[in-house]
């Protein structure tokens, strides 16, 4: 099967990727809610680490295999050619994407000791070999866990990206330096015409990177999550058996919740069943009833019958003589 999809002004003929990506947003809620449709709302950070099985298509492949580059190799692309916005990654590892946080390109190639080009207009070019795509083995991704009330829907999706490059000096333990934020929603466009390789036993490229984001086939630890004090894990988990504890706790909360919204759910229908299924046997019996005959006399001997019946014993009344 073949879709056509509009990509700069041409129409280009894209194969199962593309048409994967329709499926997966159909199946998947990718609009993001409202503020006043978001009924409960929770942001978690979690790190991405490329050496592990399920993140592995975004290092795939780890150098450029004629037109196939990894995910890193093409985020830098698109900000070099200017078709895409980064972001200063701040001190405080929160992301903020106004003009005053808007990432000077030049300044971080340097920081990163990227060699690059600049041409008399001012446009850097790096050449495919000295972009550092195998050194990025990590990615800090912002996800959003909500319940939108207007869909009855629960959703998770992913807002933001950070690039993360590990260098080590004089063969001492890689150290992480997170590059800069990306705003999911603007580099999502250019996601869902990139396939993906997501499977060693499968090497068919059958799904798009929004796909693969998407429906979260990819797998991190929380090392963060929006709170009142900023305060990631490692500021108040002070040994690793403290932080995989704390880690679990609060996975546990979010699959909990979620179970328990949806149980909730099921147990009203089910109540609602019920309480219908009452209302029915109430019914048939004042219809049983009403199927009497009207016209029977009513005696004194008949009422005492019926009050005899009514419970097991017969009911005794004593008069006090005066």
């Amino acid at each position: 099967y073949k879709v056509f999809v509009a990509c700069g002004g041409r129409r280009k003929q894209q194969g199962g990727a593309v048409e994967l990506t329709q499926r997966a947003r159909a199946q998947y809620n990718t609009q993001s809610a409202l503020e006043t449709d978001v009924e409960w709302s929770r942001d978690i950070y979690r790190e991405l680490d490329l050496n592990n099985e399920r993140n592995a298509a975004l290092y795939y492949p780890s150098e450029p295999l004629g037109e196939q580059v990894n995910f890193f190799t093409m985020l830098l692309r698109l900000l070099l050619d200017g078709k895409i916005k980064a972001y200063e990654y701040r001190l405080d590892g929160n992301e903020l994407f106004t003009k005053d946080n808007e990432l000077d390109v030049k300044n971080m190639l340097e920081k990163f000791y990227i060699y690059y080009q600049e041409d008399e207009n001012g446009k850097l070019t790096v050449a495919l070999e000295d972009i550092p795509c195998a050194e990025v083995q990590k990615y800090y991704i912002k996800e959003s866990n909500y319940v939108d009330r207007r869909t009855s829907t629960y959703s998770t999706h992913v807002m933001a990206i950070c690039p993360v490059i590990m260098r080590s000096d004089y063969g001492a333990e890689p150290v992480p330096y997170p590059m800069f934020w990306l705003d999911y929603n603007n580099i999502s466009s250019y996601l869902r015409i990139t396939p993906a390789m997501t499977s060693s036993y499968n090497n068919t490229r059958n799904m798009s990177l929004d796909d693969y984001f998407v429906m979260g086939r990819y797998e991190g630890k929380i090392y963060k999550t929006s709170n009142l004090q900023n305060k990631p894990l490692a500021d108040y988990c002070k040994t690793d058996s403290a932080m995989i504890a704390e880690q679990e706790r609060i996975e546990s909360e979010l699959s909990t919740f979620e179970n328990q919204l949806w149980n909730s759910s099921s147990a009203s229908k089910k109540n609602k069943v019920q309480d219908s299924e009452s209302e029915n046997e109430i019914k048939t019996g004042m219809s049983q009833q009403s199927k009497k005959d009207p016209q029977e006399p009513v005696t004194r001997e008949t009422k005492a019958n019926n009050r005899q019946t009514s419970s097991e014993k017969p009911r005794i009344s004593v008069r006090r003589e005066r």
